[in-house]
């Protein structure tokens, strides 16, 4: 049986030369964020935003729901990838970081496709139902705060249709989700997250062994 090949930083950069497909415009907002406190640690990678993008064409998706802008990096990347006529809403606390994305939308060309919604997403889910009902979107991307991992799936699995997709980031939690001795909130939180998907029946389930663990969950 194989086992999974260490990323080493070599590893990583011959992955980048052979298969990343970046522009001036992601580099600049990865170099923008990565100067912000943590930022590093809570941007995606490039080769996760290029993974959403993939997804979200592989799905036909035109309708995409993200809980978590940060400075709309994987926003962007999902953004781009909408056909014509496609629409991305996007969910933050505030506009401290979702402000530095705007300038990049705008150069990308792809400003119009998003919709900023500010406040907590847990309400901003609520208001989304109320407003589109169920099986509004087709695809939904989570990467907010891990205490609401757990109603962020519940709400997302009601908000996208049958046969779409729900990615869920960080579902490895920097390895601390197999450390038994990790009992903090967050770790908690995504433990508690990742029990539940593998025994939900409602969707097809792969957990990507990549970045912080990326987790793919099709509704059936």
């Amino acid at each position: 049986m194989a086992y999974q090949t260490t990323a080493t930083a070599e590893l990583l950069t011959y992955v980048r030369e052979a298969s990343l497909r970046d522009d001036v415009i992601l580099r600049e907002l990865r170099e923008a964020t990565a100067g912000l406190p943590a930022g590093e640690a809570m941007q995606v990678m490039a080769e996760e935003g290029q993974l959403l993008a993939l997804l979200v064409g592989l799905t036909g998706a035109r309708s995409v729901l993200e809980i978590g802008t940060f400075t709309g990096y994987s926003t962007l990347c999902m953004a781009r990838a909408l056909p014509t006529g496609g629409r991305l809403v996007t969910c933050d606390l505030d506009e401290r970081w979702p402000g530095i994305a705007a300038e990049y939308w705008r150069r990308a060309g792809v400003e119009d496709r998003i919709e900023l919604r500010l406040g907590a997403a847990t309400d901003t889910l609520s208001e989304l139902l109320a407003e589109r009902g169920p099986a509004g979107f087709d695809l939904a991307f989570i990467d907010a705060d891990k205490p609401n991992y757990v109603k962020y799936y519940e709400a997302s699995l009601e908000l996208v249709r049958p046969g779409g997709l729900v990615v869920i980031d960080n579902t490895l939690f920097f390895g601390r989700v197999a450390e038994p001795e990790a009992q903090d909130r967050d770790t908690v939180a995504v433990r508690e997250l990742n029990q539940l998907l593998r025994h939900d029946p409602r969707v097809e389930l792969s957990m990507l062994i990549m970045a912080d663990g990326i987790t793919l969950a099709r509704k059936l």
